[in-house]
């Protein structure tokens, strides 16, 4: 890889710029670790831990069950379920036959996950056995090409005792009434052999996962995503997150004495790869999460897998680093025995950070990137004496960025001007599912590289560190003045009373295209505050035009599964009251 601006100053002095990937099927990382380390952790679930060999002859099992069914290479197979311990073995069964995985989102209804199987074709779906996901997906299959219908139950992977008094008890999720021949995941583990097909992958040209994403227009894509994309992913990332031991010495990789925690859902890029597929490259144990805001106060369930597993990786979003910090009873927890703890899919407040860093001792830092590119393509050192808070940090190995400019995206900007930012590596995608156009209208080339246009705005800094402002549609036009929210909700997020915020643009009434910002503030716990408080708070920390011209005092804010804020609900409220 030739030499770049980020490769100076701050680039970690053990981390290779450039790398070796291995030309294999995703579903080898399970193969090889499972022959390494086969009655190693694999899933940890309600203290009850699966070996690697176990998901390997689930995942065998499965691949041999879809087989034959008629199903392999070039089909799609869906997967509607939360974090539980079926779906490694769900996920890179389907692999095995060739086939390629669908991911859903486990809090859609009927009619949504019906738009995804329908657009993405797909032949098979796994679900959830639960009184709400079975019936939905019954729903959602018809008019579908969906054949086959898999119910996966929790009670197999209870200890005995309590699966036993669960069923008895009617504690265990089911649904209350099932379609007659309906299939079950147990079934299938009994009923088949655990050998899988023989198939023939081409890692750079054959598709590991469709992965819908609503990019920048709202309407969901599928994007496309080939084994070779997201194993080379998973390498950057292995390559990237060198530790500075706490007693001192050189930085040190992950291990296999690891244990990551599933708290994001693995249906998003974010949390198949930073936590569930990263997992198997290095042979850790991955605790199992289905819903990280669950417990009395919430998040108390997430707080106590991290002490009673001893978890040192956590991947989350802001929302959840403010729902722990913020739990009242996050001292009664011992959270030590986290060391590296990323956050991304949405702007992190460099306040929240501090403070989780502060209770835990544990280094968090900044990453970026998206669906599109596997999805992640900056950031921050792991090494606190490199990292700068408020940036996404600097491309990964093999990872080339740019900056183009807003109007047309065809002119690269110079370092420190700000535009759109592009990507290029091996992470990014082949284009969207059966949309050629939309594929066309994000894909650039430039020195003979591919580009993803990402549709955020951001700028290189001097140490060749990446900012983003925000995303190309959030910018907030004031007196022809462009205020950015994420600058905006950091600063607010500075005020000692703040636990979340988050801002919008409204149109003036002067009827101009001009338009003035209004703030949503989630107070902490047993914390008020007044309008005008706010507003003279942030005469002395904003830039006249990027100062809140309205606050609203909200209990909580509206978000999607993962934990993104979804600014554009709070804008369709307050333009339909106008």
């Amino acid at each position: 890889m030739e030499e770049m601006p980020w490769h100076n100053s701050r680039w970690p002095e053990t981390v290779k710029k450039s790398l070796d990937y291995p030309d294999e099927p995703l579903f080898a990382l399970l193969d090889k670790v499972a022959a390494k380390t086969p009655d190693s952790p694999s899933t940890i679930y309600d203290g009850i831990a699966h070996s690697f060999a176990e998901v390997k002859d689930h995942a065998d099992r499965i691949a041999n069950f879809l087989s034959s069914k008629g199903i392999g290479k070039g089909d799609k197979v869906a997967i509607f379920m939360p974090n539980v311990p079926m779906y490694p073995p769900v996920f890179f069964g389907i692999l095995k036959t060739g086939a390629t995985t669908v991911t859903c989102n486990p809090s859609y209804k009927a009619n949504e996950l019906n738009f995804q199987l329908k657009d993405s074709g797909a032949k098979a779906v796994f679900v959830f056995d639960h009184v709400s996901f079975t019936p939905t997906s019954y729903e959602a299959v018809k008019g579908t090409d969906v054949e086959t219908v898999v119910l996966c139950s929790i009670k197999s992977f209870l200890p005995k005792i309590k699966a036993i008094l669960g069923g008895a008890l009617g504690k265990i999720p089911k649904g209350k009434s099932y379609q007659e021949g309906q299939i079950f995941y147990d079934d299938i583990i009994e009923q088949y052999e655990p050998k899988a097909p023989k198939v023939s992958i081409k890692p750079k040209e054959d598709l590991a996962l469709i992965l819908y994403t609503g990019g920048t227009t709202g309407t969901p894509k599928g994007a496309m995503l080939t084994h070779h994309n997201l194993y080379s992913n998973v390498v950057q990332i292995d390559e990237w997150a060198q530790l500075e031991p706490k007693g001192g010495g050189p930085p040190e990789k992950l291990t296999s004495e690891d244990v990551y925690v599933g708290a994001l859902p693995w249906y998003h890029s974010y949390g198949l790869t930073l936590t569930l597929v990263s997992s198997y490259l290095l042979g850790s144990a991955l605790v199992c999460v289905p819903d990280p805001r669950a417990g009395k106060p919430p998040m108390s369930e997430l707080l106590s897998e991290i002490q009673k597993n001893k978890g040192t990786i956590l991947h989350c979003v802001p929302a959840l680093y403010a729902g722990m910090i913020n739990n009242p009873d996050v001292g009664k927890y011992d959270l030590t025995s986290l060391k590296a703890c990323g956050s991304g899919a949405a702007p992190l407040p460099p306040e929240l950070a501090k403070r989780f860093e502060s209770a835990t001792g544990a280094v968090l830092f900044e990453g970026y990137g998206l669906t599109e590119t596997s999805p992640l393509a900056t950031a921050n050192p792991a090494l606190v004496s490199l990292r700068k808070f408020g940036s996404i940090g600097v491309p990964i190995s093999d990872t080339y960025v740019t900056i183009l400019d807003i109007a047309t995206g065809k002119k690269e900007l110079k370092q420190g001007e700000t535009g759109e930012i592009a990507i290029s590596g091996p992470q990014v995608m082949q284009g969207y599912w059966n949309r050629p156009e939309e594929t066309a209208e994000v894909m650039r080339e430039f020195d003979g590289r591919r580009y993803f246009i990402s549709g955020d705005i951001g700028h290189m800094d001097e140490d060749g560190f990446f900012v983003v402002s925000d995303r190309k549609k959030d910018m907030i036009n004031v007196s022809g003045l462009k205020a950015y929210p994420r600058e905006i909700e950091d600063t607010l997020f500075e005020h000692p009373k703040v636990a979340m915020a988050a801002v919008i643009g409204l149109p003036k009434d002067d009827g101009t295209a001009d338009e003035y910002v209004k703030a949503y503030i989630v107070l902490k716990e047993g914390e008020t505050a007044t309008e005008d408080e706010f507003i003279k708070w942030s005469k002395e920390k904003m830039a006249g035009y990027k100062r809140p011209k309205e606050v609203a005092f909200v209990d909580s804010l509206p978000m999607t599964a993962v934990g993104k804020v979804l600014r554009r609900e709070l804008k369709e409220a307050e333009l339909a009251k106008k």
